[in-house]
């Protein structure tokens, strides 16, 4: 048995969605002409009450496109230091917008009004000009931690009054509105730009989709083009992620409730000293100083159980549609015979 627990990036399309893909109608997407790639921007952008969208190879992508359509040389950057598009996107803020980054300490990377009002910069040209606010939901290295609208809103009035933009890399967004009960469509009245990421929780192989207004996606759409963005007959890749919309969101509470079990276990070993709060479906655990991590992950391996470092001492586990209960069972049952 391989229990792959490395990333929710790790699915593999099953029968019903390869045969979305095969029999997708198809075109010319930098022509405007692919209806399966128009049918999924489309869908997104009604889902999320927006008004259009644009499907992107990455998420990567998307938040990289959106800073730059929301900010120009010069300005800065509000977002926690624990943001993917601060850590995890190889400079692009810096390469690609040429901003710079206003880092915040928020809560397991969850930021609010009090934080980010006093990192705002005032009008001077000694400093960047304050300009884009950048959610995760879920975050990441918060262990799946997440917003819930009501944490949203004093954010999107904040930016309101400040004039600054909000964009949100929902990188898992579904897996925080599967926890929190929001609904998808209260987001398009908050944010400037959402990216949607399809290839995590909901198991497309590949692409996001941008959020914005119409005239932020004709822009984004130039940006695309630059950055190499622009595919052709990507229908074959954007019916998965109509197939992902309409079949794998119902099923993420599975996800959350697999992560549960596995948080729950790790907390009676005794060589785990800490486990994040699982909210959603990753785990993040801190091993004791008699343990080495890349070991740890060697003995787990040993076992056909694949996962990641997370830094010192420190293991992340992500659930996702190809992990089921009897391979939680089998990591749990592998992990009580660690010494």
């Amino acid at each position: 048995m391989i229990v792959d627990l490395r990333s929710d990036t790790v699915t593999r399309p099953g029968k019903g969605m390869l045969d979305a893909m095969m029999n997708a109608k198809v075109g010319d997407d930098v022509f405007g002409e692919d209806e399966t790639v128009n049918e999924l921007e489309q869908k997104t952008a009604h889902l999320f009450g927006m008004e259009s969208g644009l499907f992107c190879p990455s998420g990567t992508m998307t938040n990289q496109i959106a800073i730059k359509c929301f900010t120009n040389p010069m300005d800065e950057v509000i977002c926690d230091e624990t943001a993917h598009v601060y850590r995890y996107e190889g400079g692009g803020i810096a390469y690609n917008s040429m901003a710079s980054v206003r880092l915040l300490y928020g809560d397991r990377g969850r930021i609010n009004p009090d934080l980010i009002e006093p990192n705002i910069n005032p009008d001077n040209i000694h400093y960047p000009k304050s300009t884009l606010v950048v959610l995760e939901n879920t975050v990441n290295r918060g262990g799946g931690s997440c917003y819930t609208l009501e944490d949203i809103q004093p954010i999107y009035h904040l930016c309101k009054l400040k004039n600054l933009k909000l964009h949100l890399d929902g990188a898992r967004i579904f897996n925080a509105l599967t926890q929190t009960g929001d609904h998808a469509k209260d987001y398009g009245q908050l944010f400037d730009g959402i990216s949607v990421c399809l290839s995590k929780g909901l198991g497309a192989p590949v692409g996001s989709v941008l959020l914005g207004s119409i005239e932020t996606i004709e822009k984004a759409k130039r940006i695309r083009k630059v950055l190499g963005g622009g595919m052709r007959q990507a229908g074959f890749l954007a019916a998965a992620g109509i197939y992902a919309l309409d079949n794998n969101i119902s099923r993420l509470s599975e996800d959350h409730k697999n992560a549960k079990a596995l948080a729950a276990a790790l907390k009676e070993l005794p060589f785990v000293i800490k486990v994040m709060p699982a909210d959603t479906n990753i785990v993040i655990f801190e091993l004791d100083k008699k343990h080495d991590a890349e070991d740890f992950v060697d003995k787990l391996l040993n076992h056909g159980i694949k996962c990641n470092t997370f830094g010192k001492q420190m293991i992340r586990f992500v659930t996702h549609l190809d992990i089921n209960t009897d391979m939680i069972n089998h990591t749990i049952e592998v992990l009580k015979k660690i010494h």
